[in-house]
């Protein structure tokens, strides 16, 4: 049986590092949970790969960073043959995919090629070098970063990879309490040296396997139905979420329940996560200024606009 009070321990953990950010810190276990991906798109020195860092470490997970640019190769991610003179046989070298957890800072900056490769092995959990397909390591987690300002050398993602992505979250600067606390942990040394290993992989498959028996009503998936359609009327929107954004939301919302301490969803726990899911998914008009901002207005006002089941 597994313990019900480990993802609190996962979180606690985690939090060592990342100071003030709870909301963030939580997000992104509900993506691991519920086998999803992570878009952070933020200001520079915030604390984006600390916190990629710590979930490594907290779930022991393997973990691989590769700071992209444009001379970045798809070869650098999937690996590639190398021939080795002593066998006369052609080797495979595993790329930087061949992790649990993949940190792709600024994958904004990288060409449309290398973008690709990352793509098949968020979406088909695979790498394939050379006519040759190979499964990346399970559990398998991208946190992608991308800085909204400094469009400088950077290519937008096209829709179909932020489509992958389940969540896109922002931590912003911290509150000023939180800034002090930061930096007098910092002056005091390494805090990512404090975080522990709260779990390792046969307990996170442990918890994934919990969370897929939590039970979602007819009327809360018809609930998530009525708000991803709702987007694709908007008079705003030349593309509304898709049905891999439903099911990607409905995955996250057993999780929320899980941690909640429910084996049920309830209708607060798609507001919870509605617009983390949902707005980096909706695609405005070619042009539109604050493209983003509007996107996250939109999805508020649509999350406002349909009435929530009331469950007996």
């Amino acid at each position: 049986m597994i313990d019900k009070q480990l993802a609190a321990r996962v979180v606690g953990e985690v939090k060592k590092a990342v100071v003030g950010k709870d909301d963030a810190v939580v997000k992104v276990l509900l993506a691991v949970l519920s086998r999803g991906h992570v878009l952070m798109e933020d200001i520079p020195g915030v604390g984006k790969t600390t916190l990629a860092i710590a979930f490594s470490r907290a779930l022991g997970l393997k973990y691989s960073r590769v700071q992209f640019t444009p001379d970045v190769m798809p070869s650098d991610l999937t690996g590639f043959s190398l021939y080795n003179k002593a066998t006369g046989q052609m080797e495979y070298q595993p790329g930087a995919l061949l992790c649990n957890l993949f940190l792709a800072d600024e994958l904004n900056r990288a060409t449309s090629r290398t973008q690709s490769a990352l793509l098949e092995a968020m979406e088909e959990g695979r790498v394939t070098v050379d006519g040759v397909s190979r499964p990346v390591p399970d559990p398998f987690l991208v946190i992608a970063t991308q800085n909204p300002a400094g469009a400088s050398g950077t290519q937008l993602l096209p829709d179909s990879q932020l489509d992958r992505f389940a969540l896109r979250l922002t931590m912003g600067y911290p509150a000023p309490a939180d800034e002090l606390e930061l930096l007098q942990r910092k002056l005091r040394g390494d805090a990512m040296g404090e975080v522990a290993q709260a779990a390792d992989r046969e307990q996170l498959a442990a918890l994934r396997g919990e969370v897929d028996r939590v039970f979602l009503d007819d009327e809360i998936l018809d609930y998530i139905l009525r708000l991803v359609r709702a987007t694709r009327s908007h008079p705003q929107l030349l593309q509304g979420a898709s049905p891999r954004a439903a099911i990607s939301l409905a995955g996250l919302c057993r999780a929320a329940a899980f941690i909640r301490g429910r084996d049920y969803v309830v209708p607060d726990d798609v507001k919870f996560l509605w617009v983390d899911a949902i707005a980096h998914r909706l695609v405005l008009p070619a042009g539109a200024a604050g493209s983003a901002q509007r996107a996250v207005r939109i999805a508020a006002e649509v999350l406002d606009s349909v009435r929530p089941p009331r469950l007996r």
